[in-house]
């Protein structure tokens, strides 16, 4: 019976791993390995975390110590990692934002001329002598 019991732990930790992988790939942490692209889909990736939680919620009591501390473990670090993600979405929804409301400088028709430039035309217009 405790062979049995120890391969339903291996078994429920990969699929721990197995869901932790899903996420992490939907948050664009890890390359989709059909793909070999980096691809995100954070609602996807919500949904995932979500159902970590409900197997958490489901599977209360009835883990081992050691099963519990893992599984507890990778929840937290995929919460933090998708909250990490959000918020650099909003940084850049922000940035691209300000970048949109702020006005570009007017530019002259007129280029603007050097003062040295100014100078020398200036003396070349008075200097009409030639040499005899």
């Amino acid at each position: 019976m405790e062979d049995k019991e120890q391969q339903q732990a291996v078994l429920f930790l990969n699929l721990v791993m197995w869901f932790q992988a899903m996420a992490m790939q939907q948050m664009g942490k890890l390359k989709n390995p059909m793909t070999d692209k980096i691809e995100r889909d954070m609602e996807q990736a919500r949904l995932t975390i979500d159902m970590l939680d409900m197997l958490d919620a489901k599977t209360k009591g009835n883990l081992g110590e050691e099963e519990k501390k893992f599984f507890t473990h990778i929840l937290s670090e995929l919460k933090l990692n998708f909250v990490d993600e959000v918020n650099k979405d909003k940084q850049a929804a922000a940035r691209e934002t300000e970048k949109e409301s702020t006005p570009e400088p007017v530019k002259s028709e007129e280029p603007v001329k050097d003062a040295a430039e100014e100078t020398r035309k200036s003396d070349e217009s008075t200097d009409n002598t030639t040499p005899a």
